[in-house]
């Protein structure tokens, strides 16, 4: 009796172990990953460094692993912290990399003129595609992945993407530069809008679609017109343009009319500069004359027409007329 407690506990231990890795037990490990890492390492596209250490083999659970880990502790030459250290295959840290330089930083200069100084992301972890249960292996269980949810710059303001993607206008632009620029450098981008997993982070990963590594994914489908100058131009802050008029000086303030509030009535700030008063009063107030610093000659007095009630008034000559009555 004890002997068959015994065995059953080691099965179920055996069996929580295999479902709490999410792993898939007939899957097999593609031969083109640890081809990728030899070749990453026999052209030197990461030199170990302070911030970018070889570790020893991970090997499994599973065929989860890589064969030549590094653990990454700071990015970009030092200037870019890692709020919690990645550990990923050889391929993917010079495409992060080439991402930060040339598009994360740039992007950040044009949209907040400081750099970024921190990134909050995740990388290593043995596990089903969106943490699901017998899914495929994620990208993240071979070292192959990054998730990043956000960005801290030099004067220590922090754009996330689950709040910035729909935040202020320079926190939207920011994060879909990087998104856009991120398509550029690996194989699959994930961002908000591409699926409820997504909604708080960029998912970016060198999986192989196809036999020969071309296809790519990059999710959302987004219309966005990049703002970035060419590579090698000098980068200078976005600034708010100002209006294209400026309201005129007046000597009293002018209240605008509460049915009108937009200014849009046929006199508005659109033609005039400045917002005018629509109220009509009750009688027309006098016109006060015009100052000019010359006066011309007064004209010859015309003689009065006969006013006759009710009667139309005559058609109106062809070209300039000239009025002495308010403007609509």
């Amino acid at each position: 009796m004890r002997r068959g407690i015994v065995a059953f506990s080691a099965l179920t231990l055996f069996g929580l172990g295999l479902t709490g890795c999410a792993l898939n037990r007939f899957e097999q490990r593609e031969p083109w990953r640890n081809q990728a890492e030899e070749v990453c390492l026999a052209q030197k596209l990461v030199r170990p460094s302070e911030d970018i250490q070889p570790v020893k083999e991970i090997d499994g659970p599973g065929v989860c692993g890589m064969v030549h880990p590094f653990r990454v502790t700071r990015l970009a030459g030092g200037t870019v912290a890692l709020k919690q250290r990645m550990t990923l295959a050889c391929p993917i840290i010079p495409e992060v990399e080439a991402w930060l330089a040339g598009t994360v930083q740039p992007a950040a200069e044009v949209y907040f003129g400081q750099p970024v100084v921190e990134i909050n992301s995740g990388s290593y972890s043995c596990r089903g595609r969106n943490n699901q249960v017998g899914a495929k292996l994620s990208e993240h269980s071979f070292g192959n992945a990054v998730d990043v949810m956000s960005f801290r710059f030099a004067d220590g303001y922090v754009v996330t993407v689950k709040g910035g993607w729909r935040g202020t206008e320079a926190e939207q632009g920011f994060l879909r530069e990087v998104f856009l620029g991120a398509c550029n450098h690996f194989t699959t981008v994930l961002a908000p809008g591409s699926n409820i997993y997504h909604y708080d982070h960029l998912h970016l990963d060198l999986a192989r679609h196809d036999p020969r590594g071309l296809r790519r994914i990059c999710k959302p489908l987004i219309k966005y017109e990049s703002r970035l100058p060419p590579p090698g131009t000098p980068l200078s802050p976005i600034r708010r343009k100002p209006p294209a008029w400026q309201p005129a000086p007046d000597p009293a303030p002018i209240d605008v009319e509460q049915d009108d509030p937009y200014g849009l009535s046929p006199t508005s700030a659109r033609e005039t500069g400045s917002k005018v008063a629509h109220a009509a009063p009750s009688a027309p107030a006098p016109r006060p004359a015009p100052v000019q610093a010359y006066a011309p000659p007064s004209p010859a007095p015309r003689p009065a027409l006969a006013a006759e009630p009710r009667a139309l008034p005559a058609p109106l000559p062809i070209g300039p007329t000239w009025s002495s009555g308010p403007i609509y």
